[in-house]
């Protein structure tokens, strides 16, 4: 890929950004050991509020959510922030993120238990991080500044 080096850096500055976002959420969450996304689950709206509410009805499987949530967030996050796996990374990302876009819908018509920060029309800030890293996907910043680079050169 032929790009100029303000691409590069507004790229991989993106994908840091988002990388740190997902770190963030994910040490939050394992820095409280009584998180659960029980109440977000049950506040959940839209076409499938029953799919992630029923999941909330079997605690083996709340506690599995909580897992994967808490340690995708994380190592997702690290290796945005890193340019390690990167296109898994962002892959991984883009499901984590369109679950919860199901799960809470953009919608100015439902009203969630916490508050929004606006009433929006089918976008929101999940829909726009998942399409942001659709871009990372699309320009996989990791093999020019990244641990990815470093992993490509030692195969």
């Amino acid at each position: 890929m032929n790009l100029r080096n303000s691409q590069v850096f507004f790229l991989t500055t993106l994908r840091i950004l988002i990388g740190w976002h997902f770190l963030y959420e994910g040490i939050v969450k394992i820095m409280n050991p009584g998180w659960s996304s029980l109440g977000y689950l049950l506040d959940s709206k839209g076409l499938f509020a029953n799919f992630f509410i029923s999941l909330t009805y079997n605690s083996t499987i709340l506690q599995t959510i909580d897992f994967i949530n808490i340690w995708g967030l994380t190592l997702i996050g690290l290796g945005l922030i890193l340019g390690a796996f990167t296109r898994f990374s962002t892959l991984c990302g883009i499901l984590l993120l369109s679950l919860y876009y199901l799960s809470h819908p953009a919608s100015p018509s439902l009203e969630y238990m916490l508050p929004q920060e606006g009433s929006y029309l089918i976008v929101n800030k999940t829909l726009i991080e998942i399409f942001s890293l659709l871009v990372l996907f699309v320009f996989p910043t990791g093999k020019i500044v990244g641990l990815d680079r470093l992993i490509s050169k030692l195969k």
